[in-house]
């Protein structure tokens, strides 16, 4: 740990703050970047004053922890550890569909107990159904069958390391105390702050990608449409030409004349149909006789004189 060092003092190592603050955030984008892509990451923390500080910054963001006692194997020999899980949601089952009440009081306690310890030791792994993406850990040193099992596994491992511990075969080290319950309350609060925002990032892109794939599928259900209805229109007159041709006839065609405005029998109605057409003019020519008639009555006293 001698480059995170800044000085010793009274036999006690100051961790430089500088370097800290430089790794912490090379830590936060990573971890942020593996919780946008969706996989799940482990905080290891079983220590007195660090658990229920990452039981409770964990909670709020989703992800597994391990605060109890770490199960030796829980990632070399993980099949093992899922059929655990797997026994713990059985005996839910159990209590649900009556099949307690078919037991005696004594193997109900029984099973209560197993239930009791397997939720103590697993319950906040419940979820998790494949190999952790990454590991958090507080305190290398205690913790050091979990560090040992995840480089056997080539996972990643974020951890705060003290100045008591080695960080060679740490990939993220935050050189940190990890004994003062205020220390592993900020870097907490930064390393959950981090994830919740790449799991926000990672919510607001599914919803876009959504909203995008409906748009394109609503415009696709239009466009077909919009092609079947040209269709339809283009194959109308195809199906049916000669339907179409009678019902919309041409001013010169014979034949439509025939089919809509059929000739009468009757010979005698026809000029009672066209009477009214052809008297319009009639009705002019006594009106231009009308001089010519009166003629004659001026001619009329004229004669008479002669004759007398």
């Amino acid at each position: 740990m001698s480059p995170y060092i800044f000085m010793e003092k009274n036999g006690i190592h100051i961790i430089d703050l500088n370097k800290t603050e430089i790794m912490l955030n090379e830590a936060a984008s990573a971890m942020k970047q593996i919780a946008k892509s969706g996989r799940k990451i482990l905080f290891v923390a079983t220590k007195k004053q660090a658990k229920d500080i990452v039981a409770e910054k964990v909670a709020e963001i989703n992800m597994p922890y391990v605060t109890e006692r770490w199960p030796g194997g829980m990632l070399t020999n993980f099949p093992t550890i899922r059929k655990a899980v797997k026994k713990m949601s059985a005996i839910d089952k159990m209590a649900t569909d009556g099949t307690f009440e078919n037991l005696s009081k004594r193997e109900r306690l029984q099973i209560a107990r197993q239930r009791a310890k397997l939720e103590k030791n697993l319950g906040s792994i419940a979820d998790l159904t494949r190999l952790p993406a990454a590991m958090f850990i507080v305190d290398v040193h205690k913790e050091y069958i979990a560090v040992r099992e995840a480089n056997r596994l080539n996972i990643p491992v974020f951890a705060m390391v003290d100045t008591n511990s080695d960080p060679r075969d740490i990939d993220f080290p935050i050189p940190s105390n990890d004994d003062a319950s205020k220390s592993i309350t900020l870097i907490m609060t930064f390393i959950t702050e981090a994830v919740g925002e790449g799991l926000s990032e990672r919510k607001m892109e599914k919803e876009k990608d959504a909203a995008e794939s409906k748009a394109k599928k609503a415009k696709g259900e239009a466009k077909a449409k919009s092609e079947a209805k040209a269709e339809s229109k283009e194959e109308k007159p195809k199906v049916v030409p000669g339907k179409a041709r009678e019902a919309r006839p041409t001013v010169g065609s014979k034949k439509a004349v025939k089919v809509e405005v059929p000739q009468p029998k009757d010979l005698s109605e026809a000029p009672k149909a066209e009477a009214p057409k052809a008297e319009a003019p009639k009705a002019e020519a006594p009106k231009a006789e009308a001089p010519k008639a009166e003629a004659p009555k001026e001619a009329a006293p004229e004669a008479k004189k002669s004759a007398e």
